[in-house]
This record gives C-alpha cells, sequence and structure tokens, in this order.
C-alpha cells in the first residue's frame, strides 16, 4: 500500500505562483505515474496533470502554458508548479499514484489527503 503526503498549499493571490509536492512511501513494487487532481466546492474531482514513469506528461488545458509537473523517480516524489494563479484555480488538489504492489499487480490507484490552494482576486 502506497501513502501520499501533500504539502505547499495555501492562500495566494491572483497572478502569484504557489509549487505543491507530494512524497510517496509505504509497501510497493513500482510506481507507474503520479500526478494531481482538484476538486472544486460543488465540483467534481478533474485531472489537472500526471506524469509518467517514462513518456510524454499530461496538463489540463486550463492549465497549460501556467501549471508545470516533475518528478523525482528516486525520491518518489512529484511537484506541481503553479504560476499565473487564477480564482477559478482555488480546489483542493489531491496527489494520486497509479502504482503495483507487486511484480503482478496491473496496478492500482492511491490518494493523499489534499492540499488546499485559494486564490483571491
Amino acid at each position: 500500500q502506497v501513502q501520499l503526503v501533500e504539502s505547499g498549499g495555501g492562500l495566494v493571490q491572483a497572478g502569484g505562483s504557489l509549487r505543491i509536492s507530494c512524497v510517496a512511501s509505504g509497501s510497493f513494487y513500482s510506481i507507474n505515474a503520479m500526478g494531481w487532481y482538484r476538486q472544486a466546492p460543488g465540483m467534481q474531482r478533474e485531472l489537472v496533470a500526471s506524469i509518467p514513469s517514462g513518456g510524454n506528461t499530461y496538463v489540463h488545458d486550463s492549465v497549460k502554458g501556467r501549471f508545470t509537473i516533475s518528478r523525482d523517480n528516486t525520491e518518489n516524489t512529484v511537484h506541481l508548479q503553479m504560476n499565473m494563479l487564477k480564482p477559478e484555480d482555488t480546489a483542493v488538489y489531491y496527489c494520486y499514484a497509479d502504482y503495483s504492489g507487486t511484480y503482478y499487480d496491473p496496478g492500482r490507484l492511491g490518494f493523499g489527503r489534499g492540499t488546499p490552494v485559494t486564490v483571491s482576486s
């Protein structure tokens, strides 16, 4: 089982920047992908960005050019650099990991508890 702990959320003015991070720990064979979902009040959770172990990253159209996802495989961490923040980016941001518990495990999802990001206008 993987444990995911986020950090770095907070309150920022529109146009500002924040960097949120997530570290994975626990017992697992491999982490296939990591990334971030967010959920605003009254809205469904949406995938913001993801980064696989190899291959291209994904970034939601609404944050392209403003958010950058990066990952340190040796440290099992993933970061989301958020620039030019807008009030509509206000949400709880959840780290996720697509991981395999064993060599034969096709993969399962784990989520952190979330870190709140509030952008004031």
